[in-house]
């Protein structure tokens, strides 16, 4: 294949001013999409065309069509352009370029009456199909207004296809249904492409029963659908969520004799995904397997997203290494990648984010805005500042423009790192740089606020986000609440619920759940569950959060009536037991003495295969130290550390008292061993017990002096409990507490509401109140 004759020949080289060279046929004949027959030049074929600027080190390849030329427009037109230069003998692609390279204002009839091929009728639709795959909307819609008025234009039944298309391309429904009756009206008969385009173009703005009645208009015009036509209403299905239709239509396609290919596995698959139906589509996944359908790219793809949805990581990621180790037919792509850094973004698994981005360069494929968008949100989560600062000007760097994504990303990232004053700046820039913030930017800069206890500005924001007419939604007043509960300004709460119900917001079940947290935070028991009420009278269901927040707090004030209450109605309702719950039904046997059916539920929670935390192995150890069973306490100590869950400082502390009172003065030096290689910190309680335990290893006798400093220090530390204990130490070294530390930490018992402690302390300093009388007596 040889290049056209409008192109220069190939100049010398010049050192003062280099001009690019031609690739030869010979290295273009691998660039050839498709092989086709050299002695068959059709006149509409499409060609390759490259050059080379070796000083630049650029290379570019164009597509080149010819079209009809001077030599071959009919005699009464050849006449009028030969003699004249304002006639140029251009090719179709060399006119293509010259309209996109006009200005929005400039007219295109200047270019095409100066070009020779518009008296060929035949160079009509090769102008408009590559206009269409430039597209470029408004330049074709004026080269086909200007070809309708040329005389020797004919309408074209393919032309309207093209320019259905091109409008449904930029989801202008309206003009592309325009144009299917317009054709009609120039006597063009639609075909089974015309339909096709107008299905899709309703599939893309999800008017899928407009589609439906395309298709039965299809079979009224007496034009058998095919698999595209089918495929195409499924799609129109799916993307609108109604899955069950789409189900019906690939039944219905099935029993007019048209198979469903791997598109339409896809589209089901996809129709699935958008309806939320995710375990729906792992088990069309599996069908498919079964029934010998390779999947490919896409397939993958969507099944991959639907396992992150349903929080099966290790799956999405398993698949992901198939697709790596070259072990599928098919590689993944820019979506894939995507997708997993998605699944370690919500695991919290920053640094695997950061590792999969870089094998996707790697790889050599580009990112896209999504894939750095996708990093933004996985450092934004955890307050990673800088580093999603550095991702935000890497999308500059590649050619991207930051969109709202990569906005709201940056500014969380600074908000949950602390920094407002950085975040509003953020917020200030986006709207500096014409990109205008939406509901989940300003939901971010509330949170900003919120979290730095901010409430007043965080209001204002609130008022300004409805000023420029963007509704608050229950995230922003969620967001409100929480920050509320934070700084403890019930006022504020009751004045944020006050607010939603004059703007008519209707609380979802996170939205109550926030104003229950609050009230709880602010120590509220009465009203948290007084709104916990009011929630279940207007039919919004609680969810696992609720009754965390309520078993929680129950437990904590140890109200156990209503903490059984609570569990009975979450059973009720069959709303699945989390760890936080198990936790605190662990820690409301311990406070009741009932070691036992703490030890019951702990191993039921292992059996139903909710793996305890380290705040539920911490509560076990709690009831161990309180029965002065420190084997089971070491025991669950060497459990969690076998399920790789890191011991901290409150579960260490809560073991060395355990040991401390076991007399294991080796096995807390162990325990100490083990919090230094493990860097475990030490924590106030955990000094103190290592401290105790150096005095007792040491051999001294503790006298009553030392003992009132140690006293003192844990009243000032607001550990009353240990105080206690302590007192009763004392008692059984044959030291006498005096009557003066009895009293001093009878008031904390009183204020913390903890009367099996309160009686006891009344009883003893009523016994030293006896005896002294009697001494007095005597």
């Amino acid at each position: 294949m040889s290049c056209g004759s409008s192109q220069p020949p190939l100049p010398p080289l010049q050192a003062d001013k280099p001009k690019p060279a031609k690739l030869s046929s010979s290295n273009l004949e691998a660039l050839r999409p498709t092989s086709r027959d050299d002695k068959k030049s059709s006149w509409d074929g499409r060609r390759l065309v490259g050059s080379v600027d070796y000083d630049k080190g650029v290379s570019r390849v164009t597509v080149e069509v010819a079209g009809v030329g001077r030599d071959q427009i009919p005699a009464r037109y050849r006449l009028r352009v030969y003699g004249t230069r304002w006639q140029k003998d251009w090719k179709v692609s060399e006119v293509v370029e010259r309209l996109l390279r006009l200005n929005h204002w400039d007219d295109v009839d200047a270019v095409l009456n100066c070009w020779v091929g518009r008296f060929a009728r035949k160079n009509f639709s090769l102008l408009i199909r590559e206009m269409s795959n430039k597209g470029s909307l408004e330049r074709a819609v004026q080269v086909f207004q200007w070809m309708k008025s040329q005389k020797n234009y004919c309408p074209r039944t393919d032309i309207y296809n093209m320019m259905i298309r091109l409008h449904a391309r930029h989801n202008q429904i309206d003009q592309a249904r325009g144009l299917f009756f317009e054709m009609q009206e120039w006597r063009c008969k639609p075909d089974a492409e015309t339909y096709n385009s107008l299905i899709s173009a309703h599939g893309r703005a999800g008017q899928w029963r407009w589609a439906t009645n395309i298709v039965e208009d299809m079979l009224s015009a007496a034009i058998p659908p095919t698999r595209s036509t089918y495929n195409n209403l499924i799609n129109a299905c799916g993307s609108s969520g109604n899955w069950k239709e789409a189900l019906k239509v690939c039944k219905k396609m099935t029993e007019n004799g048209v198979g469903p290919d791997l598109v339409t596995h896809n589209i089901i698959l996809s129709a699935f995904k958008s309806g939320s139906q995710y375990a729906k589509a792992l088990a069309y996944f599996e069908l498919m397997k079964k029934t010998n359908i390779s999947p490919d790219t896409v397939t993958f793809n969507i099944v991959i997203h639907c396992l992150v949805k349903l929080g099966q990581y290790g799956r999405a990621v398993d698949i992901f290494n198939l697709l790596i180790g070259k072990r599928a037919e098919c590689c993944p792509d820019v979506v894939t990648f995507t997708s997993i850094i998605h699944a370690y973004s919500i695991c919290g698994q920053v640094e695997n984010c950061n590792k999969v981005f870089n094998m996707m360069l790697a790889e050599g494929m580009k990112p896209n805005i999504v894939s750095f968008n996708a990093l933004m949100a996985a450092y934004a989560s955890h307050g990673m500042h800088d580093e999603a600062f550095a991702t935000f000007n890497e999308i500059k760097h590649a050619g991207y423009r930051p969109d709202v994504v990569s906005y709201t990303s940056l500014l969380n990232a600074y908000g949950r790192s602390g920094q407002y004053k950085k975040a509003r700046g953020i917020f200030d820039m986006m709207k500096k740089n014409s990109c205008r913030p939406n509901r989940v930017t300003y939901n971010a800069l509330i949170d900003a606020y919120g979290s730095a206890g901010m409430i007043s500005e965080a209001v204002q924001v609130l008022r300004e986000m409805e000023g420029i007419g963007i509704q608050p939604d229950n995230v922003s007043l969620s967001t409100l609440l929480a920050a509320c509960g934070r700084c403890g300004q019930i006022v504020k709460i009751n004045s944020i619920l006050s607010m939603a119900k004059s703007l008519g917001i209707e609380l979802n079940t996170v939205a109550h759940n926030s104003a229950i947290g609050s009230y709880m935070a602010v120590g509220e028991y009465r009203k948290a569950v007084a709104f916990y009420r009011m929630m279940i009278e207007k039919n919004v269901r609680p969810d696992t959060t609720t009754f965390n927040i309520l078993i929680t707090g129950s437990c904590k004030l140890e109200k156990f009536n209503d903490f059984f209450e609570f569990l009975d109605e979450m059973k009720e309702l069959n709303v699945p037991l989390s760890k936080e719950v198990y936790s605190s039904l662990i820690c409301a046997y311990i406070k009741q003495g009932n070691v036992a059916e703490a030890e019951k539920t702990f191993a039921m929670m292992k059996a139903t295969g909710c793996m305890p935390d380290v705040i539920t192995y911490t509560s076990m150890i709690n009831a161990y130290r309180s029965t002065d069973h420190w084997k089971k306490a070491w025991d669950v100590f060497e459990e969690m550390r076998v399920n790789n869950i890191k011991p901290d400082p409150i579960a260490c502390s809560a073991l060395m008292e355990a040991l401390n009172r076991g007399c294991q003065s080796a096995m807390v030096l162990q325990l100490a061993k083990v919090m230094r290689e493990e860097s475990i910190l030490l924590n106030s309680r955990a000094s103190f017990e290592i401290l105790f335990h150096k005095i007792v290893a040491s051999g001294i006798v503790v006298s009553f002096s030392t003992y009132s400093v140690l006293l003192k220090n844990l009243l000032a530390a607001g550990r009353w409990r240990k105080y206690i204990e302590i007192l009763e130490w004392m008692e059984d070294g044959g030291i006498r507490p005096s009557l003066q530390m009895y009293c001093s930490v009878l008031s904390h018992a009183l204020k913390y509401k903890s009367m099996k402690h309160a009686v006891l302390i009344q009883e003893r300093i009523g016994l030293m109140n006896l005896k002294v009388f009697e001494s007095i007596l005597r």
